[in-house]
Formats: structure tokens, C-alpha cells, sequence
């Protein structure tokens, strides 16, 4: 580079000084030209919101249109009916009332159809009674007759089987009972034909005490059907029995 002269000292800082005023004058053009962008800033800011506000306003062709509830609900006041909330009370008892009576007699005959397949059918209730024509039973025969499916003995007793029956000491016996406990008429003994032992069919007239013998197990039973000897517990079963007539005998 080469060396300035001292000859171009005084025209130097002539150049200098013409020129400071340029630069300021350049300066206070930029600070007016930014206060104006910054004064033009809220203008500037108002118009990008009205355009973002037009874009989103811009309705597309295809974008699906928006739902709009077109129900119409009809008015029925023409036809409301007149009357009184005590008459609409009362009709609606009637209604209740009604019902129960069908709901009841429905019910009536479904127990009643129920009671009738849950009882006993006819020759079941026919085997629940039996009736025996005691004239054809001679004196001193034992007769066996089937009720409710287990044997029944009857025995018509002569004066000595009776005598001997009632002279029995109870206080020696293995089930105690009176010969009178058992019968309702002396001269007729009435008992199921079942040993108490388990449940074997006793002979008649046989046995050491001439009255039944269980061929099972060998229980002994007297002209009374009290137990004597063996293995059986008690006395043959005396059933549920009546006389309704003077030769007639209803078992059950």
C-alpha cells in the first residue's frame, strides 16, 4: 500500500467531514424505515387473521354437509282424550283387576291338573281298602289276603285258641301285649303276614306254639302272633282294620 502524502493531510479531513453528515443522514433513514415496518406490524397482523379467517370459512365441494335433526314430533292434542285423572284411574284398576281374575282362574286350573296327575290312580286307591266276606272263613282256618302288596293273615280263632291266647303271662314275653290289645273281636285275629325279623312269610299253624313259624331264621309266633322264640324283635303288625257289618271285614 502505498504511503499517503502530507500534501493530502488538510483535503483528507475536508473528504471527512462532507462526509459524516451523508452517514448520519443514511442512519436516520433506517430508523425511520423500521419504525414504519414496526407500525405497519399490527395491520400487517389483522390481515393474516382476516385470510386464516377466510380459509377456514372456505366451505370445500367435498366435504360432507353437516347432520340437521329434521324430526318432527306431532302434536296429538287434537286427539287427547277429555276426561278426568279420576275416570283414567279408574279404568286402569279395571285393567288391574281384570288381569288378576284371568292370571287367578289360569293358575286354578294349572294346580287343579296338577292335583289330578299327583293322586293316586284307580286301582291304587282300590287296593287301599280291602273288604273280606268273613262268612266264608270257617271256624279254626287261617286266610290269606294281599293289601297295599304284603299278605294278611286272618284267622278265626276257635274258644280254646282264644282262651289260650289270653291266659298268655305277658311279663314273660319278649314284645309284652294282651291278646285283647290286639284283636277287636276275639273270635277274628288280623295281622300282616311279615316277620319282623326281615321280613320272611310265616307258615301258619306251625311252630312250637301253634301259631306261625318263620322258616327263615326260625322265630316262633303263638295263636296270638306275639313273638315267642327266635331271632324276630316283635310281635307281627296288627293293620288299620274295621267291622262295618257283623260279617264283613274293611282292612285299610
Amino acid at each position: 500500500m502505498r504511503p499517503v502524502p502530507a500534501s493530502a493531510g488538510p483535503a483528507l479531513r475536508s473528504w471527512t467531514r462532507h462526509s459524516l453528515p451523508t452517514s448520519t443522514s443514511s442512519s436516520s433513514r433506517l430508523a425511520a424505515a423500521s419504525a414504519t415496518t414496526i407500525a405497519s406490524s399490527p395491520s400487517s397482523q389483522r390481515r393474516s387473521e382476516s385470510n386464516a379467517t377466510a380459509s377456514s370459512s372456505f366451505q370445500s365441494p367435498f366435504r360432507a354437509a353437516e347432520k340437521k335433526d329434521t324430526t318432527k314430533i306431532p302434536s296429538f292434542g287434537a286427539y287427547k282424550s277429555g276426561k278426568s285423572e279420576v275416570t283414567n284411574r279408574v279404568f286402569g284398576y279395571f285393567m288391574a283387576g281384570s288381569m288378576g281374575m284371568l292370571a287367578a282362574a289360569g293358575a286354578k286350573n294349572t294346580v287343579q291338573d296338577f292335583l289330578v296327575n299327583m293322586s293316586a290312580s284307580a286301582d291304587v286307591l282300590a287296593m287301599a281298602k280291602v273288604e273280606v266276606d268273613l262268612a266264608a272263613i270257617p271256624e279254626g282256618k287261617n286266610v290269606i289276603i294281599k293289601w297295599r302288596g304284603k299278605p294278611v293273615f286272618i284267622r278265626h280263632r276257635t274258644e280254646s285258641e282264644i282262651k289260650e291266647a289270653e291266659s298268655v303271662n305277658i311279663s314273660i314275653l319278649r314284645d309284652p301285649q294282651k291278646d285283647e290289645d290286639r284283636v277287636k273281636k276275639p273270635e277274628w285275629l288280623v295281622m300282616l303276614g311279615v316277620c319282623t325279623h326281615l321280613g320272611c312269610v310265616p307258615i301258619g299253624e306251625a311252630g312250637d306254639f301253634g301259631g306261625w313259624f318263620c322258616p327263615c331264621h326260625g322265630s316262633h309266633y303263638d295263636i296270638s302272633g306275639r313273638v315267642r322264640k327266635g331271632p324276630a324283635p316283635l310281635n307281627l303288625e296288627i293293620p288299620a282294620y274295621d267291622f262295618p257289618e257283623e260279617d264283613k271285614l274293611v282292612i285299610g
